[in-house]
C-alpha cells in the first residue's frame, strides 16, 4: 500500500491579505490584524453553470472573536465592486484607526 500525501489546501489571497470563504460568507485580511472586512452573499446567479454574486454586503469590523462589531456596511452589485470597497476601508482602517 502507498501512503497517501495530504495536500496542504492553499490559501486564496487579494492583494497580498487572506480571503477565505465559509458558505456564501467570504472573509478578508489577516487573523492577526486588528480589522477584517466580512463579504455576504445576498443574492446571485448562474453564469456558464458557475454562481456569480449579483448582490454583495459588505461589513469592517473589528478582529475580536465573538466581541467584534460592525465599523461600516455597504451593499454593492457584484463581487468584484465588493472586494474593491473592501479592500480600501481595510487599508484605510489598519492605517488609521
Amino acid at each position: 500500500m502507498a501512503t497517501a500525501k495530504k495536500k496542504e489546501k492553499e490559501i486564496l489571497t487579494y492583494k497580498g491579505k487572506p480571503l477565505l470563504r465559509n458558505g456564501n460568507q467570504m472573509y478578508y485580511g489577516n487573523p492577526e490584524d486588528k480589522y477584517i472586512v466580512s463579504f455576504v452573499v445576498e443574492e446571485s446567479e448562474n453564469v456558464a453553470d458557475l454562481p456569480v454574486g449579483t448582490k454583495v454586503t459588505i461589513n469592517l469590523m473589528t478582529n475580536q472573536g465573538e466581541k467584534s462589531s460592525v465599523i461600516k456596511q455597504a451593499e454593492r452589485d457584484g463581487l468584484y465592486k465588493a472586494l474593491d470597497i473592501g479592500c480600501f476601508w481595510l487599508e484605510d482602517a489598519l492605517e488609521n484607526f
